[in-house]
């Protein structure tokens, strides 16, 4: 996978990734700023003056994209998408201000990272937040950067989208986000990367133990923590659409597809039918991420052509309300 080190890219992380007992080690984020409507962090929201690095096929690159999208922010933070394989970190052919691609024709994330530190020790992830004014990196932490649009530009929104941390139900969507986090978001990649069959099985059950809960709490509710989508919604969102095109064969998470879930299957068309989000699902950009970007799982890179699964058909969450 790579990584950088002391400001200088390096190929070869296994020691790295997978310290002990072939189970996936997903590192910390190491940018956590944090923009604020006054200022008051160091960085004030302002139009224009931020801008994401993100990736088609990445569920955390994911979050924030939809986020964006929901809220009408796209006119006031800029956002590039890799556009080419990934030949150390991720690539793109267009850049921003004085970042722009090389003689190569391509800008590779990990250049953006030094040049913000050029010390910097870490990986290099998307989605990554930079601050176009201060020419540094404000955040590579999606739920942190979710929290973000979710409030501080409120002022330039053309969305008048719903909080998606509301008070009353942060404690809720607290919990749902930390099973979830564990069990699935995580929990995909914990099972594709194992390096032994100990490792895949560790966490293989629990996930979809966790299916099994959602499926049930979603035959009750319309949504999970409140009466709108929130923050856990969109965080789950982003693994299911995923799911069964990707995570249930190339990573081995096949004891049931989530279509095999009535209620969780037409949840995810619920969310993905929200007005504007199906405009932010490259289901061809993640299929090509994932089976020819990782060649650790999948040597050949083949792409499969299927599944054929129809995103567009009614779903039956209309009737499902949520609890007051």
């Amino acid at each position: 996978m790579g990584m950088v080190i002391d400001g200088r890219w390096i190929d070869d992380d296994e020691k790295y990734r997978n310290p002990q007992g072939g189970a996936f080690v997903r590192a910390e984020s190491v940018w956590r700023d944090s923009i604020s409507a006054d200022g008051s962090s160091g960085f004030k929201a302002e139009p224009g003056r931020y801008h994401l690095f993100l990736a088609p096929s990445c569920p955390w690159a994911h979050r924030t994209q939809i986020i964006r999208r929901l809220k009408g922010l796209e006119d006031v933070i800029s956002a590039t998408l890799s556009d080419r394989p990934r030949v150390r970190s991720w690539a793109y052919t267009q850049g921003i201000d004085d970042i722009q691609p090389g003689d190569s024709g391509v800008l590779e994330l990990h250049e953006v990272y030094i040049k913000a530190d050029p010390n910097y020790t870490g990986r290099v992830t998307v989605p990554t937040l930079w601050d176009r004014e201060k020419k540094t990196i404000v955040n590579n932490e999606s739920s942190e950067i979710i929290r973000m649009l979710n409030t501080e530009f409120d002022e330039w929104a053309a969305n008048d989208l719903p909080d998606l941390y509301p008070e009353p139900h942060r404690s809720r969507i607290d919990e749902l986000n930390d099973r979830i986090y564990e069990t699935v978001n995580n929990g995909v990649y914990r099972c594709g990367f194992a390096k032994t069959q100990e490792a895949y099985e560790e966490y293989i059950g629990p996930m979809f133990e966790t299916f099994d809960y959602l499926e049930d709490l979603l035959s009750k509710q319309r949504y999970l923590a409140a009466e709108h989508p929130t923050e856990a919604d969109w965080r789950l969102f982003v693994t299911l659409i995923r799911f069964d095109f990707v995570y249930f064969s190339h990573f081995k998470c096949n004891i049931r597809r989530i279509q095999d879930y009535p209620n969780l299957w037409n949840y995810t068309l619920d969310l993905y039918q929200t007005p504007g989000v199906a405009e932010v699902v490259d289901i061809a950009g993640i299929k090509k991420g994932y089976y020819g970007g990782q060649s650790n799982v999948n040597p050949t890179g083949i792409v499969p052509t299927g599944p054929f699964i129809d995103l567009t058909v009614a779903h039956k969450r209309d009737q499902v309300k949520n609890a007051a």
